[in-house]
């Protein structure tokens, strides 16, 4: 296995250990319920922004987890360790961001299903909402590990991730509800803003770590 399978092996068993990876399903699949009884019995206008109510929920989702991304290796000294064995920090980065979408970007499309069912969503809406999802979520959570790495130390990080993550996140939430209307222009936004945050958050990451160990 490669050093970056490895890495990325050993943040997977950490997210799913206890069943952690069950909250933000939890969470998203809880405000797909709560939706319905804010907006009331109008099924019309459930399915009119239904859509729009998985991308946020999607979003908020991501957040959970976001102080235990970076902040537990670096507190452990393990990132100490990776960097004293000449691993760069973008590639640690790169894992990290990895394993976070395969901890939450799957269980969160197969969530979506069930949130579709209670917000009447037709099958054509879930499709483009599977589809939005598949494109954007790595980019949910490439900013999720930048915003871990940038907080990790911090007293009150969890507050202080929500406001460093979520301005950052509109570009996806407002591409990824417009893929439900406007079709492909919409989805070669979305991809090209996950495009553009893959690339550059293992360095802006890798950057981050660095100036936390010292």
């Amino acid at each position: 296995m490669t050093v970056l399978g490895r890495l990325v092996a050993r943040d997977l068993r950490r997210a799913y250990a206890g069943g952690g990876i069950a909250w933000p399903v939890a969470f998203f699949l809880l405000t797909a319920c709560l939706f319905p009884f804010a907006i009331g019995p109008d099924m019309a206008l459930l399915a009119r922004v239904g859509g729009g109510v998985v991308w946020a929920a999607a979003l908020l989702a991501a957040l959970l987890p976001v102080e235990r991304l970076v902040a537990p290796d670096l507190e452990a000294g393990t990132l100490d360790q990776l960097a004293v064995r000449g691993l760069p920090m973008a590639l640690i980065a790169a894992a990290k961001v990895l394993a976070h979408w395969l901890s939450f970007g799957p269980p969160m499309m197969a969530a979506a299903v069930v949130a579709a069912g209670l917000l009447d969503l037709s099958a054509e809406t879930l499709l483009r909402v599977e589809l939005g999802l598949l494109i954007g979520t790595p980019g949910l959570a490439a900013l999720a590990v930048v915003t871990g790495a940038l907080v990790a130390g911090l007293r009150g990080a969890g507050a202080v991730a929500g406001l460093v993550m979520l301005p950052l996140a509109v570009p996806l939430l407002i591409f990824g509800a417009g893929a439900l209307t406007e079709g492909a222009g919409a989805f070669k936004l979305l991809g090209a803003v996950t495009l553009l945050l893959l690339a550059g958050a293992p360095f802006v990451a890798g950057a981050a770590i660095r100036a936390g160990m010292d």
